[in-house]
Order: C-alpha cells, then structure tokens, then sequence
C-alpha cells in the first residue's frame, strides 16, 4: 500500500474483500456489507489474490485516458494564452481564435480547467450590477436601429478613438462599424452608409441625446427651415433622416439602449485581440476591417426574429447616397465666382453660375466638396494663397492638385468634436 491513496470507501472495501481472502467472512457477508452481488466480490477476491492491493482500486485509475491533451500541446496552448497576441483574450474568445487561427480545437470547459490549473484566469470577469428590467426585443428585423459611439484605447498606444455603430435590436445583428477620432457627424453618416447598402432603411432610429442627432435648446430655425415650413431646427445628421422616412426617437439612458451597450463590452473586450493579430494600427487600417469583422461578429451572436418579414425598406436607385450622405449648406457666389466656408475660399470649376446665386454646396469624406446648381454638379479647388504653377493646368489636374487639401478641410469639418462646436452640425 506504501505510495498509494485510497479512498475511505476504497479502504473499506479493501478491509472486507482481504477478511473475505483470510476466511473471517464469507462471500454472502461481504455482499451484505458493500452492498454488491456474490458474484462481484469473487471478482474482487480473484483480483487482489493475483494483482495485490492495489488492484482494488479502479480500472483506470493509473491509466491516462486515450482522449486526454497531450503534455506538449497543453503547454503550446499556454504559451499561446500568455503571449502578447492572445494575452488580452477572455476564455470563449481564446478559444475560437485556437479553431480559427491555430486549427486546435478544444471543448470549452477542457480549455477552461487547463487554464485555470496554470494559474491563468479568464479577462472577463462577471460584475455584480444593478437590475434593470430588460426591454423585450422588438419582432422584426429593420424595426429598431439602436445608434451610439463609444471611445477607447483600441489600439493599447494611448490614444483615444471612437467607433459609432447601429445594432438591430430584434436579431441584434450590427449594421455598421466606423471609426473616427471623436465621435461625429462624419461618423455616424459613415455607418448609415454601410447599413443602407447592406439593409436598406430601418423604421426607427433610436440614439441618445446627442448634438449630432438632435438640435441643441439654443438652436434656433435658419431661414431655408422656416422657407420650408419647419416648426422645429434640424441637425444634418436629422436632415438625412427625414429625407428616408427613418424616425428618430431618443434614449432617455443608457440603459434604455442597452443592446448597443451590451455590443461596446464585447468589442472592447474582442477588437483590441483582432486588431493585434491582423496588425490594425491606425483609423484607416481599422475602417478597412470593420466590415469584414461585422460579418464575423454577426455569425458569432446574432439571433433571428420572432418574426421573419423584414422591416428594412431598400433604397431606391435613384438616390444619390453620396450626395445624401453630406453635410449640406447653402452659400451665395459672389462677383468672383468664389464662395467661403468658416474663412477659407473656394472656386467653382467651369463656372457658369451667375454672381449673387445662391447654390447647395455638399461635403463628405467622400466627395470632398461639390456645388450643385439646377441639377448640375460642380467641382471647386481652394483659392486660397493659390501657387502660380498650377494656372497652367488643365481642370483635372488643377481638381487633382487640391483634391487631398479639400478633403482634409472636409474631414476637419466634419470630424470635429461636437461638444466645443455643436452649432456646426446645423449650419456653416
């Protein structure tokens, strides 16, 4: 018995069955005291007759189980959960990325009691937190877009970005990802983007009380709202939303929108993993990858309706997107066929527009800036502290030269932090 445990039931069991050996008890006493029939405690006797003590002990007690980890892969799988790739993972997440990337593929409380017996613990660990009652989800796709920005460190270098999102709050499919340096106008029509292409028109969109969504109480009507008969200021992000019939109601709280909340605890706890592992470093890198994360995200968590039919309407084709998608405001050409926008000048291309016109002028990101006038669109160029070298090029050299400086005053303009700025988001 010397170098080997036993169990109190083990013992005893060892106690009956060596008296049962001795002649002290018979084979019907011993099945009496362990509860066993005749025949399994000749088995017994035979047992330990031939393979000493120990053999009353299980079967397999000494034996490794064919389906168990081998050594070397125990400690491959934790050097990858201690390495600088995989360190930021919790335990559900850690594991798919083994299956995804690493082609190991583990039940989840196997993975679970190896970690934990090496002394590593899962990053996501559950709160106590205040109950809230939970808003049944509504029951169809497209009712409800939930709608918010959320800043972090996602690239662990310091710097802050934002994400702005929308998220289905019947499938809780996300519909959109991109990401800015602040949260922003430039943003949120970024994500309205991705949604109307890849879904079309939901019938609510339900944010917070943000600038960009609603006017602020100082916001007064400007005179193109109260030509139109508006009884109440718009923002341009609003603008966009009357033109596609979408409704905006806002979210008193937090958790009111709890579905989109619920989304920033998982990205901030996956992304900064996903970022690393495909080498995301910068917003440009990230905006890239957003959309093909989504479909991974969505495969992951999201569920179906209740009911099937769709409430998402598809665009028509005669829309426009990159002309609705704008920060939109109207300006007067003066004498010089020019116009301003906070203090710099610009020029229209071609211009046949006649001075004291007034004309609508659209900024994004993606068309940087363009005037339209009687159906017509026009490029412009910045004229301000204009070189001499470029009055000998032709017009889409000259557009060309001063492509990368409209667009970089475009995203300045659209990409500020509504906070210092929030008259911005109505009118230039």
């Amino acid at each position: 018995m010397k170098g080997i445990e036993y169990t109190k039931m083990e013992l005893k069991k060892l106690n009956i069955i060596q008296s049962v050996i001795d002649g002290k008890r018979t084979g019907k006493e011993a099945s009496e005291s362990l509860n066993l029939s005749q025949r399994q405690i000749w088995r017994l006797v035979n047992k330990v007759k031939n393979n000493g003590e120990e053999a009353i002990k299980h079967g397999n007690k000494f034996n490794k189980p064919v389906h168990s980890i081998p050594n070397d892969l125990k400690q491959k799988i934790i050097n990858f959960k201690l390495s600088n790739d995989y360190c930021d993972t919790n335990f559900s997440h850690f594991k798919e990325l083994l299956e995804e990337r690493e082609n190991i593929i583990l039940s989840y409380s196997s993975l679970y009691s190896l970690l934990t017996e090496a002394g590593i613990k899962s990053k996501k660990k559950h709160k106590d937190r205040k109950t809230h009652r939970r808003r049944k989800r509504k029951e169809y796709e497209g009712d409800m877009v939930q709608a918010d920005g959320t800043p972090y460190d996602w690239f662990k270098d310091g710097n802050i970005y934002s994400i702005h999102g929308f998220i289905d709050d019947a499938t809780g499919k996300v519909l959109g990802l991109y990401m800015c340096e602040n949260e922003c106008l430039l943003g949120y029509l970024e994500v309205t983007r991705q949604m109307l292409i890849n879904y079309g028109s939901p019938r609510l969109v339900y944010p917070d009380k943000y600038s960009v969504f609603f006017p602020t109480k100082s916001q007064k009507l400007t005179k193109d709202e109260e030509l139109e008969g508006k009884e109440k200021p718009t923002t341009q992000f609003g603008r966009v939303m009357d033109f596609l019939g979408i409704e905006m109601y806002p979210a008193s709280t937090s958790q009111a929108k709890g579905r989109i909340e619920r989304l920033w605890e998982t990205l901030q706890d996956r992304l900064i993993t996903e970022f690393k592992l495909n080498n995301i470093k910068t917003i440009e890198q990230a905006n890239v990858f957003l959309p093909k994360y989504i479909i991974k995200y969505n495969k992951r968590f999201a569920i179906k309706p209740e009911k099937e039919e769709s409430k998402f309407i598809k665009v028509p084709s005669y829309v426009n997107l990159d002309l609705l998608l704008t920060s939109k405001l109207t300006r007067v050409i003066d004498n010089s066929g020019t116009f301003s926008i906070k203090n710099k000048r610009f020029q229209i291309v071609n211009n046949k527009i006649l001075p004291n016109v007034k004309v609508d002028i659209y900024m994004s990101k993606k068309i940087g800036i363009i005037v339209e006038h009687n159906n017509t669109q026009y490029k412009v160029i910045c004229v301000d502290n204009l070189p001499n070298k470029y009055s000998t090029l032709n017009l889409n050299q000259l557009c060309k030269a001063h492509s990368l400086e409209i667009n970089t005053f475009v995203e300045e303009m659209l990409t500020f932090n509504s906070k210092q700025y929030e008259p911005l988001l109505t009118s230039f």
